[in-house]
Formats: C-alpha cells, sequence, structure tokens
C-alpha cells in the first residue's frame, strides 16, 4: 500500500532528526525513513558549530568567525540565524540534559585522549569538567577499560595549560564482570544500582564506586569518570556519587560505544514521536520516480516489496561517506545513491588526498552542492529537483572534522532543509 505525506526526510541522525522536526512544527504530516541505526550512537554527544578556523588557537565565538568562511561554505550559504534557529530546535528538543545556550561563545569540553575541544552545546552530565573551571581536578580509570588511560587523560591536559592541577588514577570497577561488553555491563550496573561484592561487604554498585575513589580524591573538588555513568538514570547515578564522594562529579566523552550518543539518539527519538513524525525504520530506500521534473515519491524495499512513498517534498539527510550517503569506487567515481545528484570530485583517485596526513584532504569535502533553500545542485548549478532538499553530512563544501562543525552544520542545513520544505508543501497543497 503505498504512503502518502507531505514530506518525508530520508536518514535518522541529527540532521535529520532536526529537518523532520522544524517539517512537523508547521503541522505539515512528517514520515522519517531510516534504514540503519543512528551514527550519534557512536558520536561524542557534544554538538559542535565552529571550533578552528586556518588557526591553531580554538575559536572562542564561533558565530564572530563565520563571517571568514568562504561564500560556499554550508553556514555561508545559509545565514548566521539559520545557525541560531538550529540551536534552538536542538535545545528545545534536549531541553535542560544539554547546557550552553546561555551564551554565543564556546566552551572548553576534555575528552578521553586528553584534548580539549571547543563546543557549543555539551550534556548537563559533562559541565563540571569544564577546562575554564579553576578548580582541581580528578580524572578516575578503570583497568578494565583499555582504550581510556586516566594517568595520560591527566597528563594531556597539564601539558595544555589547563588552569587548574589535574591528577589522574587507575581503579578496578567493584564486582566482578564477564570479559565482553565492560562499558555497557558497567553503566547498567549503575543504573540500576546492582549489589556488588567490595572490601568484603555486599553494597549498591554506586556506593561501592565512591567508595573505591574516596582515598585518591584529595584537594580536588571535582571528579571525572568515563561516561558510562549509567544510561537511563544518568542524573540520578551522577547525584548519588557526588553525595558519596562530596564533590562535583562529571563525564568524559570516550569513543563508541558512546553513551552521550546513544542518550542523544534516544533523546531525538522521543522528540520525533513527540512531534507527531511518523518514522519507518529499517527499511532502505532504493529509488525514487519523478512526475515532470520533480519527485513524485521514493522507493522502499519492505523485505522484497518495492513501496512507494509519495510527498509534496523530499530532505535527503543520509550522512556522508562515513553513513554512506555518499559512496566511492577505485575507479575515481564518487556519487550520491539514492538521486544520483551531482558531486563534485576529480576522477584521479589520486587528487583526492593530499600528502601531508593532517592536511586539506580534497575527499573531505565531498557532497553535494546547495542553494540557499538547502537544494542540491547538478553540475551547472542548477536544483536537480525543485522539490529535493539536503542536510547533514551529505552536504559537502568544507571540512566539517577539521573544523569541529559538523553537528552545527547539520542542524543549520536541518533546520533549513524542513522549514523551506514544509513552506513550499503548504503552498503546493493551497494551489491544489
Amino acid at each position: 500500500m503505498a504512503i502518502e505525506e507531505d514530506v518525508i526526510v530520508i536518514g535518522g541522525g541529527l540532521a535529520g532528526s532536526i529537518a523532520a522536526l522544524e517539517a512537523a512544527d508547521s503541522e505539515a504530516s512528517v514520515r522519517l525513513i531510516t534504514y540503519k541505526k543512528s551514527t550519534l550512537r557512536h558520536a561524542s554527544g557534544l554538538i559542535d558549530v565552529l571550533g578552528y578556523l586556518d588557526e591553531e588557537e580554538p575559536v572562542a565565538d564561533p558565530f564572530s568567525a563565520v563571517s571568514k568562511l568562504p561564500d560556499d561554505h554550508p553556514y555561508s550559504i545559509a545565514g548566521e540565524a539559520a545557525i541560531r534557529d538550529g540551536l534552538d530546535r536542538f535545545d528545545e528538543a534536549v531541553g535542560d540534559t544539554y547546557q550552553g545556550n546561555h551564551t554565543d561563545s564556546n566552551a572548553l569540553v576534555p575528552t578521553f585522549g586528553g584534548a580539549v575541544k571547543p563546543t557549543a552545546r555539551y550534556p548537563a552530565a559533562a559541565a563540571a569538567g569544564l577546562a575554564s573551571d579553576s578548580r582541581e581536578m580528578l580524572v578516575v580509570g578503570f583497568e578494565e577499560i583499555t582504550d581510556y588511560n586516566a594517568s595520560m587523560l591527566a597528563d594531556h591536559l597539564a601539558a595544555a595549560d589547563v588552569p587548574f592541577a589535574v591528577d589522574g588514577v587507575e581503579l578496578n570497577f567493584p564486582g566482578t564482570y564477564a570479559n565482553d561488553s565492560r562499558v555497557t555491563r558497567f553503566a547498567k550496573r549503575l543504573d540500576n544500582d546492582e549489589d556488588v561484592e567490595y572490601d568484603g561487604q555486599t553494597m549498591g554498585a554506586r556506593e561501592a564506586l565512591a567508595d573505591a575513589v574516596k582515598p585518591h580524591v584529595g584537594d580536588a573538588e571535582r571528579v571525572g569518570f568515563p561516561a558510562f555513568l549509567g544510561d537511563e538514570h544518568t542524573a540520578e547515578v551522577r547525584s548519588d556519587l557526588e553525595r558519596h564522594l562530596g564533590v562535583d562529579v562529571f563525564e568524559i566523552p570516550m569513543g563508541p560505544p558512546s553513551f552521550p550518543g546513544m542518550r542523544l539518539a534516544d533523546q531525538m527519538k522521543d522528540a520525533l514521536d513527540e512531534a507527531g513524525v511518523h518514522i519507518s525504520a529499517g527499511n532502505p530506500v532504493i529509488d525514487y520516480e519523478t512526475d515532470g521534473d520533480e519527485i513524485d515519491a521514493v522507493i522502499v524495499d519492505s523485505k522484497g516489496r518495492e513501496v512507494p512513498h509519495y510527498a509534496e517534498e523530499f530532505v535527503l539527510a543520509t550522512g556522508g561517506l562515513v553513513g554512506k550517503g555518499i559512496d566511492s569506487d577505485r575507479d575515481g567515481t564518487v556519487e550520491e545513491p539514492i538521486f544520483d545528484c551531482h558531486i563534485p570530485h576529480s576522477e584521479d583517485r589520486y587528487d583526492w588526498f593530499e600528502q601531508e596526513a593532517f592536511g586539506d584532504q580534497p575527499f573531505a569535502h565531498f557532497g553535494v552542492r546547495i542553494d540557499e533553500g538547502m537544494r542540491p545542485l547538478d553540475a551547472d548549478g542548477n536544483p536537480e529537483f525543485p522539490n529535493l532538499r539536503a542536510a547533514g553530512a551529505v552536504v559537502g563544501g568544507t571540512d566539517t572534522v577539521t573544523e569541529k562543525s559538523q553537528s552545527g552544520v547539520s542542524l543549520t542545513t536541518g533546520v533549513v532543509a524542513g522549514q523551506r520544505a514544509s513552506e513550499r508543501a503548504a503552498k503546493r497543497e493551497v494551489s491544489q
């Protein structure tokens, strides 16, 4: 049976979610189609707008730096107001679980490698760990987690000339565990405050963890843990640890599996449900149909059946090279696989890379080019389809990883794509 909506968004990451929320806010009927789990689950959970330009020093105020970007940058095309609109839509979706909306300035958040990352929004669970805070810090690590070393993290922070004394300690997490899924097991145990054996006694996991850390606190006024302090009850876990330790407790973002990323993905889904967005998950978009020069429907592979999904407007938010929203091969082809939108690139694969490992890599700029309405442009600079928008990592023109702007570009292009799609869908309905 065919499905009909006002707006269809393809892709369930940050950009797709924001586009769908923005479109739904105008009372348009919106469907979000997602094939795989959101890449948010592997991300840090931090929301970067613009962390770096060409200089080595981080950007203090991303809004004041936008004017320095080239004309074909997504921010330059969308405009500063759109960046703020994207952040506002995000703030509305996550509520008080995130902080940073009180200022235009970037916050400096320590990460698990010991780097200090400039970011515009950060989980409330990370707030007590900001590098601009001068209070002494203790960083806690666990022998069971090999990709996170607290002593190394503390050394790197000290080398970055942070304005506080910082020390690191490696402990064993209280209780016994199987050899697999340790991080998720730790989080679940803290979430449920399960009983563990510690120091010859049976006690709740939260109290046992605090007792293990307490002898190492010293003069520290805040203690940082890897970001697995629960999943569904993070604030409660952190509050209990603070009560037992007598100091502020914060999480330090770490690599996959990323609990801040998973929590954010869950919050986006909750916001979509509350906004009345219909979600189709687990089935890929494999083709499309046109009516004249416009897209009439996308074709979804539903367990071997090709099901058309009709809409007035469509938003492409399938991700970049990592998310497979853009494909490449050894023959020098770079393509957008659903609508075959134009992606500027050299046909010589050797031109995709710079000799310098940390140089400006051309492949990092791959993606569709857009106009002010977020419509992908063909090789001649004309819209591929009047009713197709693009948002997020599928949009090219800049290296968002180097700039630390990936989330911001997703929010900005997503909010404009959703807004323009709903506006045009409404006009078309009136004219019909």
